[in-house]
């Protein structure tokens, strides 16, 4: 049993505007949430899953106001960061539950990795009856100097977000994120900065890297020529630092996810027991799909 008290919560995946995203999702069989706007100027449309966890990618809806928020909004800044070194396409943010994000904050600055100041805000949104709610959330951000390009926060819901069930069954059969793969020519010199930010009591050590658990989601980094043998993943930067590769999903059938990447003429690839789709506009990092 993992022994891990922060499981996956999210992953931010910036995007140049949100209709790309929904294009690009929903022909790769997603179901994709109506536009839920930010208070600092951004705005997504969430992938939920049955397993809790979910995607967001992120669009600037107001350049203005995203430009205020610089001062006092963490997210805001690392987003802006994000955009420049990186452009809109990406993975920028891997985010965990949270309980008391307040205790999070304390444990990272502890840690030595704790960046900004904790960040509350709430947005509305609709709810499956149509009706408008409000979600709240607290959040606590943890980051390390040498991954410019990826940082962390959990996530303390103050008042709950139900996102409609119908939202949850995919065309895909996509159920959940199993797993999320990032590269580094030292895997090693990050162990410590996962197993923190899990709170997983051990990691698994391989010849090329090394696995932590978020409860259910596994996080791996392994260097690159481990991820170009084994998926096909190249190097996109050029520098040190943790680099997302590629999200791992849990699917019921390969099968009918072939048949939508074939109807959409999606540009696929077969690796063994999985089915790995490269990055596009609206997909940052590669897709990959294994039967659960």
């Amino acid at each position: 049993m993992s022994l891990s008290h922060r499981p996956l919560d999210h992953l931010v995946l910036p995007v140049v505007d949100l209709a790309t995203a929904r294009l690009r999702l929903s022909a790769l069989g997603f179901a994709v949430a109506p536009e839920a706007r930010h208070p600092f100027g951004t705005e997504n449309a969430c992938v939920y899953f049955a397993d809790s966890t979910y995607l967001e990618p992120l669009a600037i809806a107001d350049q203005q106001i995203y430009d205020q928020n610089i001062a006092r909004a963490e997210f805001v800044r690392r987003d802006r960061a994000y955009r420049f070194r990186r452009g809109d396409d990406g993975l920028s943010a891997i985010v965990f539950k949270s309980d008391d994000a307040a205790a999070d904050h304390a444990d990272f600055a502890e840690a030595g990795i704790g960046v900004g100041e904790l960040f509350s805000f709430s947005r509305p949104y609709l709810r499956a009856d149509g009706a408008q709610a409000t979600a709240g959330f607290r959040l606590a951000f943890a980051a390390d100097l040498r991954a410019p390009d990826l940082f962390f926060f959990t996530c303390e819901r103050m008042q709950s977000l139900a996102p409609d069930e119908a939202l949850m069954g995919h065309q895909n059969g996509v159920t959940g994120i199993s797993a999320i793969l990032l590269g580094e020519d030292n895997p090693m010199e990050f162990e410590p900065l996962l197993q923190t930010l899990t709170g997983a009591g051990e990691a698994d050590i391989h010849p090329d890297g090394f696995s932590t658990d978020a409860l259910a989601v596994r996080l791996s980094v392994f260097t690159y020529d481990h991820l170009y043998r084994n998926h096909g993943i190249a190097r996109s930067g050029a520098g040190r630092g943790l680099e997302p590769a590629a999200i791992v999903f849990a699917a019921a059938d390969l099968e009918n996810l072939a048949d939508i990447l074939r109807t959409n003429d999606i540009a696929s690839r077969q690796a063994g027991d999985s089915i790995c789709v490269p990055p596009a506009p609206g997909q940052g990092v590669t897709f990959i799909f294994r039967e659960n």
